[in-house]
């Protein structure tokens, strides 16, 4: 299983051919949420750089322990990724990656809240690169133009061969950034 999981994110990294000057392949990402595949653990603390987010409460007994942390999972005959993040705590969330039609010109994003909302996203294809996808808050909805407190930016990023995931969860109030968000590290099990 594992030797599957990690040659398929090395053939989806080896697809993800685009740089900075050009627009990502909508497809492409989504084949490289679909390779994240398994579940990660919380990095120990000392790894949970530039962030107090593993400090919560209920996130702090998972730091460097063998309890999955992040979970993802293809559902759906491979038609959507299920992200679950923080299983099994009282932060538990859940967010789901789909292509937006058949022909997958963009891939959308539902986040599951404790917050209690449930904000949506686009892939912006002009910042995603292969060792980062972003996806923005989709402006086209209420919640996005709203004052209300909601994640307005997630962004999964790459690194030690695939084997690291940081992913950032930023958090915007009264249309503004808020100084504090949900960043975490995840460690590949």
């Amino acid at each position: 299983m594992l030797q599957k999981t990690f040659f398929h994110l090395l053939l989806t990294l080896s697809l993800f051919s685009f740089t900075h000057a050009e627009e990502a392949d909508p497809l492409e990402l989504y084949w490289w949420i679909e390779a994240l595949d398994g579940n990660w653990t919380l990095s120990p603390a000392q790894n949970q750089t530039g962030t107090d987010s593993y400090k919560h409460e209920a996130v702090l007994p998972l730091a460097g322990t063998d309890a999955t942390g992040i979970a993802f999972k293809s559902i759906g005959a491979k038609s959507t990724v299920q992200e679950d993040l923080l299983p099994n705590t009282k932060k538990q969330m859940v967010t789901m990656y789909h292509c937006k039609s058949s022909e997958c010109q963009q891939v959308k994003a539902t986040h599951y809240c404790v917050k209690q909302n449930q904000p949506e996203f686009l892939a912006n294809l002009a910042v995603s690169t292969k060792e980062r996808i972003v996806f923005d808050c989709d402006m086209s909805t209420e919640l996005c133009r709203s004052n209300e407190d909601h994640v307005h930016q997630i962004i999964h990023e790459l690194s030690n061969n695939g084997k690291h995931l940081k992913s950032s969860y930023l958090s915007w109030e009264n249309q503004k950034p808020k100084e504090n968000s949900s960043i975490y590290h995840f460690d590949r099990k």
